[in-house]
């Protein structure tokens, strides 16, 4: 058991978790976005939109992943605050930032569909996990 309670496998097994449901809220969020501007599906094309959100997000990430092993106070990947709160700012800042590096759009109603898009897929899944997990997940 960890100082928490927690067994000891409870941050491994939630980082790992975590990154698996922050990579599929990106790719939903691209795929949607690439489906309601009717275009079609390419690799290329698919991956040309996705790596600047995948690459902000994962910078947050690996941070909260670090401080989440450190055992510093507060930090899981999981967690609503910081760490998902940094995990979907970071994937729009510097998703937008990579973005317009490459020649891409950031027109700001995009910027804005997208900050609110990924804010739901990115946190959302973090309080459903707080509901259904009482005790195990906190906010």
């Amino acid at each position: 058991m960890t100082a928490a309670g927690a067994p000891a496998s409870f941050p491994t097994r939630w980082i790992a978790l975590s990154v698996l449901f922050d990579v599929i809220a990106v790719i939903v969020f691209v795929t949607i976005g690439r489906i309601n501007h009717e275009e079609g599906f390419s690799f290329g094309g698919f991956w040309g939109t996705l790596w600047p959100f995948l690459a902000g997000w994962a910078v947050a990430a690996l941070v909260s992943i670090a401080l989440t092993a450190s055992g510093r106070v507060g930090w899981s990947l999981q967690r609503l605050f910081p760490a998902g709160i940094l995990c979907w700012v970071s994937t729009i800042a510097i998703g937008m930032l990579l973005r317009w590096a490459d020649g891409q759009g950031i027109a700001a109603s995009f910027v804005i569909v997208a900050t609110l898009a990924t804010g739901v897929l990115l946190l959302g899944w973090r309080l459903l996990a707080a509901q259904v997990g009482r005790g195990q997940v906190s906010r």
